[in-house]
């Protein structure tokens, strides 16, 4: 099956959005899916608003619709509200074509944090701009329900995978040293809450691995915090897996893939009982979930490193792809050639399993 999949976010960003649509591609592609990404390389850009690391396409419909008429895909999949989103939904809906849409990211929110618009203006954007695909992929139970709830149409789980590969436990992870170490990795955004991890007083190492707008801010602020800017590939994995817990203080995220990497590592989760965490940790197994962050943190440190990599194991990119081709549309028939039946995986169980009480 010939399968486009349209995103504004790519490469050279670094976060989850570009990470799942990387590997997505990928194991559809091993699959023997015929796979394109349309992206923002070809294009002219310039930076987000608030957020220059994101670029935005300048007029990008004219050659974007050329290019989607040359592949004459068998199915077209949008995963982003950007403009190059906008000029793909302007292509299917001109030609009367069906797509689906992935929700990544908790745009309301994030916009409510730079601008003074009220979430129900960007939610009434965010739902006309999905409620023309067939389906809208997200990533748990509780982001399916939050979408039901503002009036999305066909939202449906869509999870996430992790490279057991590259993030493995560490051997040497616990070398002597004063204190446990606590680590964060992602993006260094007002959205991630990192004020509640670099503010907590704790006994032990705080260390922030990422980059963002709001980084040098933070660095003056918490000079007790070890501050890295990105890693990647196997020195991340490594730093990661030489932690003692992983800290999530995010409250807006609709995933976090970072946490199934920090639990292929080994490595527990501290965090808010939110949409995200919910879905991901095993309470009291693979992390903690408290309103008391710190009380997470120390409640993490017991837990087994070995529940936490038997965890990650079960979630793998490839069942993850699976997922993502079975809810494809064809262009111009319900369900496309040789698309296989719609399967379910870790990330859509029941979020009131998991969510501590």
């Amino acid at each position: 099956m010939k399968i486009a999949i349209v995103t504004d976010a790519w490469h050279p960003q670094t976060n989850g959005v570009v990470t799942t649509l990387s590997r997505t591609s990928e194991a559809l592609s091993d699959m023997g899916h015929d796979v394109r990404m349309f992206t923002p390389e070809p294009y002219r850009t310039i930076p987000c608003p608030s957020y220059p690391e994101i670029r935005l396409s300048l007029f990008a419909g004219r050659h974007l619709r050329r290019s989607l008429d040359d592949f004459e895909p068998d199915s077209i999949h949008i995963a982003t509200e950007g403009p190059l989103g906008f000029a793909a939904r302007r292509y299917c809906k001109k030609r009367d074509l069906k797509f689906t849409t992935s929700y990544h990211t908790q745009f309301p929110a994030y916009v409510r944090k730079r601008f003074p618009i009220p979430e129900s203006w960007t939610w009434a954007f965010v739902r006309w701009f999905h409620n023309a695909a067939e389906k809208t992929l997200a990533p748990t139970p509780a982001i399916v329900a939050e979408l039901e709830h503002h009036g999305f149409k066909a939202p449906v789980v869509w999870g996430r995978g992790v490279d057991t590969d590259l993030f493995q436990p560490s051997p040497a992870h616990r070398d002597a040293r004063s204190g446990p170490v606590y680590l964060y990795a992602g993006r260094v955004a007002v959205e991630k809450n990192l004020e509640a991890f670099a503010g907590m007083k704790v006994a032990g190492q705080k260390i922030i691995v990422g980059d963002g707008p709001d980084l040098k801010r933070l660095q003056s602020k918490y000079p007790d915090c070890t501050f890295t800017g990105y890693k990647f590939g196997t020195e991340l994995a490594s730093i990661m897996a030489s932690a003692d817990v992983f800290v999530f203080p995010s409250r807006t995220d609709t995933f976090g893939l970072v946490m199934l990497e920090a639990m292929a590592c080994g490595v527990p989760v501290a965090a808010y009982p939110v949409p995200g965490p919910i879905d991901v940790v095993h309470h009291g197994q693979t992390g903690f979930l408290d309103e008391d962050l710190g009380k997470a943190c120390s409640e993490a440190l017991k837990l087994s490193r070995e529940t936490c990599r038997q965890h990650a194991l079960g979630n793998s990119w490839a069942k993850c792809s699976e997922v993502f081709a079975s809810y494809l549309v064809g262009v111009t028939d319900e369900i496309p050639p040789n698309a296989p039946t719609p399967v379910v995986v870790n990330a859509a169980e029941d979020a009131s399993e998991r969510a501590p009480h």
